[in-house]
């Protein structure tokens, strides 16, 4: 089942290579989407594809890039919308 999700991620999760870190994972997993550092020193994701393979990504993002600290996660699961090529950072 195809979904979407908007994952807000908050910690030291900003100048230690996690956005890069969530591109490839996304990537590698074949989802599309987007990633971004928020104002605020967390990250944004919204990400689209097979539910089980977000909730892998999902899980990953606690503990994946050994240089962050994540302290929260947050997902609002959305209908897909195939909105997306690829996975990207945005700014």
């Amino acid at each position: 089942m195809d979904a979407q999700a908007h994952i807000i991620v908050t910690g030291v999760v900003q100048g230690v290579g996690y956005r890069f870190f969530v591109q490839r994972h996304a990537r590698h997993l074949g989802l599309k989407g987007w990633v971004k550092n928020l104002p605020t020193g967390g990250v944004e994701i919204t990400v689209e594809g097979g539910k089980p393979r977000i909730e892998i990504l999902i899980k990953s993002l606690r503990t994946g890039n050994p240089y962050a600290t994540v302290r929260n996660i947050q997902v609002n699961w959305r209908p897909w919308q195939g909105r997306f090529t690829g996975f990207d950072i945005t700014f």
